[in-house]
């Protein structure tokens, strides 16, 4: 088993190597290299990135056991300058190792075992064989965790032999299947013991705080998402900048935040409801208004109306009307909607000349029974549409 830079020692930043192969796959160009400080993809801890003979590295894989470093450019073959991009190793880092120190305190402290791991952009998860972690036992397990963070537990990583991992207490899911050669595990002292190839800090101290955020049920277990390290000052401060914010926008202190937001919540729940009644009576006047017109075929246009108000008045208009046909529009010329309906009586076969009429109004759309309806981008036309209906 090849032993790599990122592996010995997750510090290094910049690397001299050499490039051994190159090659394009689909359309992205990749090398190889004698050694790396970029980790792969793997273990759900996802890929480094940094630069390679000039060229950034946008992708790290392993493939067929060898490391692929995908780039934005080519390179050529022969010595080369490798560089990290530090601050993404880091947070990686601290994210990595509060799963290895949370792991281990929910087992030890509550029995729960991890049964996944994912370290994501903004927040990571595990998932614990529970089915449920209330808000108690979170805050507890947060605390227990947070307790053995200032202790400065060291954190090291070793390779064992296969008769020597048989030995050993190891907290693992199983070794990869067809696994082979020495076997790496990273250490925090006094506390676990945990087979992993990923990259971690040197201390818990590293990790200054954890956060559990929230939980969520799945496959019968629990999943867990926290943040570690700098993330939790980030998020923090994210929080803090959107809470400034809700205190200008709702006037309200931070402890009345939330009350405010939904006295104002059900307040527009209570002005959306007479809207809707005062839009029904509207469409009701409406229809009737265009009930007692003569043509024969009604057309009419709203520009500050919408598809449910055309709906809401051509429910009304056959029934006022039942040999009425109509065609209603509502909204800008270039960005409308338009309805074409007929009463019982109206003898007129709405879904068959329904497309003609879109076409002419630049639009698409469908239906079926009385009524056809859709959108279109030339209600300047509709004079036009009016036309075709009139000569049906």
């Amino acid at each position: 088993m090849t032993i790599t830079a990122y592996d010995t020692d997750a510090y290094l930043t910049e690397l001299a190597t050499e490039i051994l192969e190159t090659g394009r796959e689909e359309s992205h160009f990749f090398a190889v290299t004698a050694d790396t400080i970029l980790y792969p993809e793997g273990g759900g801890q996802p890929c480094d990135r940094g630069t390679l003979g000039g060229s950034a590295v946008l992708d790290v894989q392993q493939v067929d056991g060898v490391i692929r470093h995908i780039l934005e450019r080519p390179v050529n073959l022969g010595p080369a300058q490798m560089n990290l991009d530090w601050e993404r190793r880091y947070d990686h880092m601290q994210q990595h190792t509060g799963q290895h120190l949370l792991t281990a305190v929910a087992a030890d402290v509550f029995g729960w075992q991890t049964t996944a791991f994912h370290l994501g952009d903004r927040v990571s998860d595990i998932e614990l064989d529970t089915p449920d972690l209330g808000a108690d036992e979170l805050r507890r397990l947060e605390e227990a965790v947070n307790s053995e963070i200032p202790a400065g537990r060291t954190i090291r990583a070793r390779r064992v032999s296969r008769d020597e991992y048989d030995g050993l207490a190891v907290r693992s899911r199983g070794l990869p299947d067809g696994h082979s050669g020495d076997i790496r595990l990273i250490e925090i002292e006094g506390l676990d013991l945990n087979t992993c190839g990923g990259t971690h800090v040197r201390s818990t101290a590293e990790l200054g705080s954890l956060c559990l955020l929230e939980t969520e049920r799945l496959r019968g277990g629990t999943r867990v998402f926290f943040v570690a390290g700098g993330r939790v000052r980030r998020l923090l401060a994210e929080h803090e900048a959107r809470a400034a914010r809700l205190r200008h926008a709702l006037d309200a202190p931070n402890d009345q935040l939330v009350d405010e937001a939904e006295r104002r919540e059900a307040q527009l729940r209570s002005l959306s409801k007479t809207l809707r009644n005062a839009m029904t009576d509207l469409a009701g006047f409406e229809a009737a208004r265009l009930a007692s017109e003569t043509h024969a075929v009604i057309a009419a246009h709203w520009e500050d109306r919408d598809m449910p108000f055309l709906q809401a008045v051509a429910r009304d208009l056959v029934i006022h009307s039942p040999q009425v046909v109509a065609l209603l529009t509502a909204g800008a010329d270039d960005d409308g909607v338009f309805l074409l309906t007929g009463g019982p009586d109206a003898g007129l076969e709405v879904s068959a000349l329904g497309p003609a009429l879109a076409e002419v109004l630049g639009g698409r759309g469908g239906g079926r029974g009385s009524v056809f309806q859709g959108k279109a981008t030339r209600l300047d036309r509709r004079k036009e549409a009016l036309g075709l209906l009139e000569t049906v």
